[in-house]
């Protein structure tokens, strides 16, 4: 399951989970509260891409495809999102060709690649999404943040992978939820469910999916589709995998989905900050078992720092794309936020 994260969340009715629970409740329970404040707004809709547990469920993703999407018709959007793994403490436009992880996080540097992307860093996304909107945002597409009461959010959807769920149903530390689930499905418009395990009667994906549709939320599907080119280009040779995300597991079966050969794995924590001794001991275990070394596209944004630059000269990146099932449910929860945006800026009073 998610690496790092303790093997009780994935387990219902665990001694240890039920022992933390109380715990669970306390903390669900402030972050729902915390979550019934009224945020700050700016004058341009804006749609949060967010999730109800901790770790990956293809938010990012799902961002650039809102992001694409909003381009193909002419408009400007921007990418919002905390900057996780960066030390900025402020807002900040993120600029690839100056910024590194250390500074903004693997995450915004993948986005920055699509639509201008701004860190919150310390501060709050209210802030942040100022700046957007000053330097030209039609829209502000935030990656995470569904909890963070700072900016108010004119539609929201939550992301899940179908083939985990929420794990074991239970609130931090108890288990993997950021609150109870229930509350959180009746403050989106829409859960995205990722992946095609999971959603057979009673799987995980179909438990949230029930779960959703009880709350009222639109349900969407989608899955996650790597560079069909960069596959074939690694067809027939032995391949090396790395990453250091949420769900490793995830991109070494995405590989192994596709008929390639892995023969040797490496997973590391999530956001993981790489030493060159890490990375200069897979590639050479990769060349003396004459291998090919490959990991992900968020991975490879962690290397991007100068001292780098030769070794990752050795590294094959796999870019990936999120498919939706009902692009025109999407279309609909973007209609839906710019329409709301539209009536509050009407409803607010023009100064004097």
């Amino acid at each position: 399951m998610m690496n790092g994260a303790p093997g009780f969340w994935w387990r219902r009715g665990g001694l240890v989970s039920t022992l933390m629970s109380p715990v669970g409740k306390l903390a669900g329970s402030l972050t729902l509260k915390r979550m019934d404040q009224e945020g700050g707004t700016v004058p341009v809709p804006v749609f949060c891409i967010g999730n109800p547990t901790v770790g990956g469920a293809g938010k990012t993703p799902t961002a650039i495809a809102v992001l694409e999407s909003l381009k193909a018709r002419g408009a400007s959007p921007f990418a919002l999102l905390r900057g996780h793994g960066g030390s900025a403490t402020s807002p900040l436009h993120v600029d690839p060709a100056t910024h590194g992880p250390d500074l903004v996080g693997d995450e915004a540097l993948v986005l920055a690649r699509h639509a201008p992307t701004i860190i919150s860093g310390g501060s709050d996304r209210l802030a942040a999404a100022s700046l957007a909107v000053s330097l030209g945002a039609s829209h502000i597409i935030m990656d995470d943040g569904f909890q963070n009461p700072t900016l108010h959010k004119d539609a929201a959807i939550l992301v899940v992978d179908a083939g985990i769920g929420v794990g074991n149903g239970a609130v931090l530390p108890a288990g993997p939820l950021r609150a109870p689930l229930e509350p959180q499905l009746k403050k989106a418009d829409a859960l995205l469910l990722i992946g095609q395990n999971g959603l057979e009667s009673g799987g995980p994906g179909d438990q949230v999916k029930q779960a959703a549709l009880a709350a009222g939320c639109v349900v969407l599907h989608g899955h996650i589709e790597p560079d069909v080119d960069i596959l074939a280009s690694l067809k027939g040779a032995t391949l090396h995998a790395f990453a250091g995300i949420g769900h490793p597991e995830k991109f070494f079966n995405t590989l192994t989905r596709a008929g390639l050969e892995v023969s040797v794995t490496r997973a590391f924590p999530d956001h993981h900050p790489f030493r060159e001794s890490e990375i200069e001991g897979l590639v050479e275990q990769a060349s003396l078992a004459r291998a090919l070394l490959v990991t992900t596209q968020k991975d490879m944004a962690r290397l991007l720092e100068p001292r780098f630059k030769v070794l990752r000269e050795r590294i094959i990146s796999l870019p990936i794309r999120l498919v939706l099932d009902e692009p025109e449910q999407m279309e609909a929860l973007i209609a839906a936020a710019e329409e709301r945006a539209k009536a509050r800026m009407q409803a607010t009073p023009k100064p004097a």
